[in-house]
């Protein structure tokens, strides 16, 4: 199979993979405004930097160690990448029940820091807290579809993830429009969808166990050393979406008021399908860019960068052409017509759509910088597009142009990250021998 052919085989699982994700927290999203209201729409919104920070653990440790098990199993070191494989479950299992006592002891204070309002404290507490319940299943799935796909499997993670999206939109019907359980039943479906997904993929790696597969290990918590930093770009290009729902909702609440958070709740849930585009091409090629590194082929990692970059520019261009021609159709799914906000929400939606133009670009060639075993230029360009530019970007263009700053905000902090990336870049290929830098 020649490289290319590889190369969609393995991103193609992996999008589909975060568009069920994304689709099934659209639906989510969709179920809770047309059962309860706009205000339990906006407490859903307001607790989803909560469930990204539950996926950014995950991601965290997921990526990293699935970079060092490509490398291991293209070297043909067999026996460590299990030992890998099985530490990081248990690590990932330990830290996700942590977290799930600490928000459960703290549920009111961590709705409170997430912004919620009198009117959503009640709805947020119960997200947050029901999530909270599942997060072993949520952090321990990610990491067996990742490894899933580090495994030579990516169509079992299209399996696992779909399973878990349909059964989340079921069961989002069921609880909320037929049960009438609102808020809690939304945040149940989803926590019982994880559960769906991980049941999934333990069936798999039971049955398949020729490579990767359960077994005991030999503790070596030192690598968390190389695997933390290498899992630090990915797993704040996975937050990076949670990040920029509290940011906004903190900045609009000051600039707007309580009222736009229905605005921006839907442009997050397209916001969120088109990153996870842009963050499924970037995961779908890393296992093949590592074991391309551990099989010392540099010449294809440079290739799989090159798929990469002309994927998210084709996807970067589709995704702002349906924003602007779909806009009334997709704020439509959330919003009725005859809503105040309707109007505003559709121009929001399109200023903000700007940026899917660019983003891409920046998350591929963080992604890239992983897979290489280059943490730090990596975590330089994801700690960027995620955090620093885009509160700085936040502050500067509310400030001085008020509300319609607000929406092109995110276009600002990625052109500036795309520069950041671009240096990175530069960097890269000139520290390369002649001869790799030319193949």
């Amino acid at each position: 199979m020649n490289l290319r052919k590889k190369y969609i085989r393995f991103i193609l699982p992996s999008i589909a993979s975060m568009w069920a994700f994304s689709l099934y927290t659209m639906v989510d999203g969709i179920f809770v405004a047309r059962g309860v209201g706009e205000t339990a729409l906006a407490a859903v919104n307001l607790s989803m930097p909560f469930t990204s920070f539950v996926f950014m653990l995950g991601v965290l440790l997921a990526t990293g160690t699935s970079t060092l098990i490509s490398i291991a199993l293209g070297r043909g070191d067999l026996e460590h990448a299990r030992d890998l494989f099985n530490q990081n479950l248990a690590v990932t299992g330990i830290v996700s029940l942590v977290i799930s006592v600490l928000v459960l002891l703290f549920k009111r204070q961590v709705a409170l820091f997430l912004g919620a309002t009198p009117d959503t404290l009640s709805y947020v507490e119960e997200y947050v807290g029901t999530i909270a319940l599942f997060a072993l299943f949520f952090t321990i799935s990610y990491n067996l579809e990742v490894q899933v796909k580090a495994n030579g499997a990516p169509q079992v993670s299209t399996l696992g993830v779909l399973s878990c999206g349909l059964m989340n939109v079921a069961l989002d019907a069921l609880f909320v429009l037929v049960f009438h359980w609102g808020v809690w039943g939304a945040a149940l479906a989803t926590g019982l969808a994880q559960v769906t997904s991980t049941l999934v993929f333990l069936v798999y790696f039971l049955t398949h166990r020729d490579r990767l597969r359960f077994d005991r290990f030999h503790p070596r918590l030192n690598l968390y050393r190389r695997i933390v930093p290498l899992g630090l770009s990915e797993g704040l290009g996975e937050m990076s979406n949670g990040l920029v729902v509290f940011f906004f909702n903190r900045t609009i609440l000051q600039v707007i008021g309580e009222q736009a958070l229905p605005t921006y709740t839907v442009i997050s849930y397209v916001n969120t399908l088109v990153l996870m585009t842009m963050t499924g091409t970037a995961q779908g090629m890393q296992p093949l860019i590592s074991f391309s590194l551990g099989a010392n082929k540099r010449y294809e990692c440079h290739k799989l960068l090159k798929y990469g970059l002309v994927s998210v520019a084709l996807f970067g261009a589709v995704s702002f052409s349906l924003a602007q021609a779909g806009a009334p159709l997709l704020v439509s799914a959330f919003l009725e017509a005859d809503s105040a906000i309707f109007p505003y929400t559709v121009k929001a939606l399109r200023m903000y759509a700007c940026s899917f133009l660019v983003m891409g670009f920046n998350v591929v060639f963080a992604g890239f910088l992983t897979a290489m075993n280059r943490p730090a230029p990596a975590f330089a360009i994801s700690f960027g597009r995620s955090l620093v530019l885009l509160v700085s970007s936040l502050a500067v263009m509310s400030y001085f142009f008020g509300d319609q700053g607000l929406w092109y905000a995110t276009l600002v902090s990625e052109c500036v990250c795309l520069v950041l990336a671009s240096g990175c870049g530069i960097h890269y290929f000139r520290s390369l021998p002649t001869r790799d830098n030319g193949q």
